[in-house]
């Protein structure tokens, strides 16, 4: 499973009470040398991320933005790519040292730092997705996403998928900003299918995002008790939830990125964050005037989606790609959340 994966879900609880983590310095940064054309008069816009980008999708899907973001304003990019929580430090200082319009950092790891050198840089504008700094600065602009929305239509497709009428979900923390890819995986059952029974289990114990053996675990208590259908929202933890189903003949839904290839014919779907459209929206935003806001991004926006509603399902090794007909009843539902007709709550809401 990508480490953005596991860091997302803890940004999602991180981003709901906008606390942050901090990190350090050092120097194993790389850089993409693949810049547009330095000498443009156009924009230049610099991404920091906190990995390698290499197959991360997560991360990949910024890197897009951030180019796209280059073309549009004939103008120029730059990537530096993190290691470790040393090198993200010094890649900001590195991005701000180059002066660009905006510096794009993806994850909670660039919080703190950011907050310092915007206080210390009034003049950079700068743009945090999937997170925001504890503070508001003018200069600082953050995209969070509604992951809750995505949640709601894979367990509407759990609903209509299970034989059983039994929809579950192995979540780490019992709190409602994680319950987030949790009790909306139910509702979303429920809204298809009202007979549906739902429980959810928490990974919990020392080290929550990374524990596969006691995922597996909570996946196998769901699965003795006949419930089909898993939500796998446990960070690094959800291969163990996909050995667990793919044992019992069961079938389970991934998070963040195209999880399918890690257990063909067991993963059914993925909620989907589109960091590429936050990236561009938010670059855009910025330019056009609009500073020190967060913006969250869902279905309406473009930002949260299902692998099963994006073009390429049919190679995605999702299981969802042979149910067209579940997919129209999905697309309906997703419809009528983007027109405001059907609204899903939001565990993390105050």
């Amino acid at each position: 499973m990508p480490r953005r994966t596991r860091r997302s879900l803890q940004v999602a609880a991180a981003t709901a009470l906008l606390v942050t983590a901090a990190t350090a310095c050092n120097a194993a940064a790389k850089s993409d040398a693949s810049d547009s054309a330095s000498g443009s008069s156009g924009k230049s816009f610099t991404l920091v991320t906190p990995d390698a980008v290499g197959q991360n999708e997560f991360l990949k899907l910024a890197v897009t933005g951030v180019k796209a973001a280059a073309k549009q304003h004939d103008g120029s990019q730059k990537v530096y790519e993190s290691t470790d929580t040393a090198s993200q430090q010094q890649n900001v200082q590195a991005a701000v040292d180059a002066k660009p319009d905006v510096i794009v950092l993806v994850g909670f790891e660039f919080a703190d730092i950011v907050a310092q050198q915007a206080e210390k840089n009034p003049k950079q504008q700068f743009l945090i997705i999937d997170a925001c700094t504890t503070k508001t600065y003018k200069n600082v602009s953050c995209a969070v996403f509604r992951e809750h929305e995505g949640v709601y239509l894979a367990g509407a497709e759990a609903g209509l998928l299970s034989k059983s009428g039994k929809v579950g979900a192995v979540d780490v923390l019992d709190t409602p900003q994680f319950r987030r890819y949790s009790d909306p995986f139910a509702a979303g059952a429920k809204k298809v299918a009202p007979k549906t029974s739902t429980s959810t289990r928490f990974v919990g114990g020392q080290s929550p995002f990374d524990d596969s053996a006691r995922a597996k675990e909570q996946a196998d208590s769901l699965l003795s008790k006949g419930y089909d259908q898993i939500m796998a929202a446990a960070a690094a933890g959800n291969y163990g939830v996909f050995e667990a189903a793919k044992a019992k003949g069961a079938y389970a839904y991934g998070v963040d990125v195209n999880q399918c290839t890690s257990a063909p014919g067991t993963v059914v779907d993925n909620v989907i964050k589109r960091t590429d459209v936050a990236v561009e929206k938010g670059v855009e935003s910025v330019l056009g005037g609009t500073t020190g806001t967060t913006v969250s991004y869902g279905l309406k926006e473009g930002g949260i989606s299902l692998t099963g509603l994006e073009d390429g399902v049919d190679s995605s090794k999702c299981v969802i790609a042979d149910h067209k007909d579940v997919l129209k009843k999905v697309e309906a539902l997703r419809d009528q959340i983007v027109a405001g007709k059907l609204k899903v709550d939001d565990p993390a809401a105050s």
